[in-house]
C-alpha cells in the first residue's frame, strides 16, 4: 500500500518505480495484419551499420542542444535478434508522440527554419530527437514541398534513422512523380519506403519494406483540417479490411494553430510489430506533416496534395 500511495504521488504515475519492477506498457490498441506473427526469423547483419554502442560504454546525451532540459530519456533496452541498431527503444512502445519545438525566429519573422522534433513514448519519456538538414535558400524558396533529410538520433547522439524525402510533385491533378519519403535504418540502410497513391480525393499512400512490396496503407479523410479536433490518418491491411494503427494530427491549440507552423502528431501501431515497420510509420508521418500541415503565417490549409 505504501508503495502504491508513494507511485500515485509521482509527478508522472508509472515513471518512478523501482528498478526490480520496471512499467508494463500496455497491450497493442491495435493488432497486426492478418497473418502477421511478429518479429521474423534471426536474419544476417547488417553491412556499413559499423560499431553499436549501448548505455555503458560511454556518456549518454541527457540534454540535445536546443532541446528542453529537465524530460527523461526512455532507458535503452537490450536489442533483439534482426533489430537494427538504435531501433531497440521501439520494441517496446506501441504509442509515439511526436512533438515539434517552437523556433522563436520562425515565429516573429515568418523566416523558415530547419524543424525540429522530440519524439516520446506514452510516459513522456524522450527517445528521439528529429531534426531537418536542408539549407536556408530550399527552405524558404521551395516551403512545403522542399526535399529534405531528416536526422533522428537517439540518447548517446547516435544517428540511428535518416529520412529522405526527394522533391516531387504536389498537385493532385497530376498522377506522376508523387510524393516519396525513404527510411533508412541505419543511415544508408534502406528498410523501408512510403509512397503516396494517386486518388482524387484522398490523401493515399502505400507502406514498402526494403524490397518495395507493399505492406500496408495509409488514409486520410477528404478534408484535411479540422478545429478543435485531431485529425486522423488510418493505417490499414492491403485489403482494407482491417485497421492496425493510426497517425493522428492533435489539435495544439488555437493559438498555435492560428500563428505557427507547430504541430504535435501521435502514431499508434501493434506492440509486436516489426521495428522496421514502426520506422517506416514514423517517417510516413513527417511526410504527412510536411505534405499538409507545414504551412507558414496566413496561409490556408486547403487539403491540396
Amino acid at each position: 500500500m505504501d508503495n502504491q500511495n508513494a507511485q500515485m504521488k509521482a509527478p508522472y504515475p508509472g515513471t518512478h518505480l523501482p528498478t526490480q519492477n520496471p512499467p508494463e506498457y500496455p497491450p497493442a490498441g491495435f493488432p497486426g495484419p492478418p497473418g502477421y506473427t511478429g518479429y521474423p526469423a534471426p536474419q544476417a547483419g547488417y553491412p556499413g551499420a559499423g560499431p553499436v554502442s549501448f548505455p555503458g560504454q560511454q556518456q549518454p546525451v541527457f540534454h540535445q542542444p536546443g532541446a528542453p532540459a529537465g524530460i527523461p530519456w526512455m532507458p535503452a533496452p537490450p536489442p533483439p535478434a534482426n533489430c537494427p541498431p538504435g531501433l531497440a527503444y521501439l520494441t517496446q512502445v506501441d504509442q509515439l508522440l511526436i512533438h515539434q519545438q517552437i523556433e522563436l525566429l520562425e515565429v516573429l519573422t515568418g523566416f523558415e527554419t530547419n524543424n525540429k522534433y522530440e519524439i516520446k513514448n506514452s510516459l513522456g519519456q524522450r527517445i528521439y530527437f528529429a531534426a531537418e538538414d536542408t539549407d536556408c535558400c530550399t527552405r524558404n524558396c521551395c516551403g512545403p514541398s522542399r526535399p529534405f533529410t531528416m536526422r533522428i538520433i537517439d540518447n548517446m547522439g547516435q544517428e540511428v534513422i535518416t529520412l529522405e524525402r526527394p522533391l516531387r510533385c504536389t498537385s493532385c491533378c497530376f498522377p506522376c512523380c508523387l510524393q516519396e519519403i525513404e527510411i533508412q535504418a541505419p543511415p544508408g540502410i534502406p528498410v523501408g519506403y512510403v509512397t503516396q497513391t494517386w486518388h482524387p480525393c484522398l490523401p493515399k499512400f502505400t507502406i514498402q519494406n526494403e524490397r518495395r512490396e507493399d505492406v500496408l496503407k495509409i488514409t486520410g479523410p477528404c478534408v484535411v483540417c479540422s478545429c478543435c479536433a485531431d485529425i486522423d490518418f488510418e493505417i490499414k491491411s492491403l485489403d482494407d479490411k482491417h485497421v492496425v494503427g493510426k497517425i493522428s494530427k492533435q489539435w495544439s491549440g488555437l493559438v498555435r494553430e492560428m500563428f505557427t507552423d507547430v504541430d504535435n502528431f501521435g502514431i499508434q501501431f501493434p506492440l509486436d510489430l516489426d521495428v522496421k515497420m514502426k520506422a517506416v510509420m514514423l517517417g510516413a508521418c513527417f511526410l504527412i506533416d510536411f505534405m499538409f500541415f507545414e504551412m507558414t503565417r496566413g496561409e490556408q490549409r486547403t487539403g491540396m496534395w
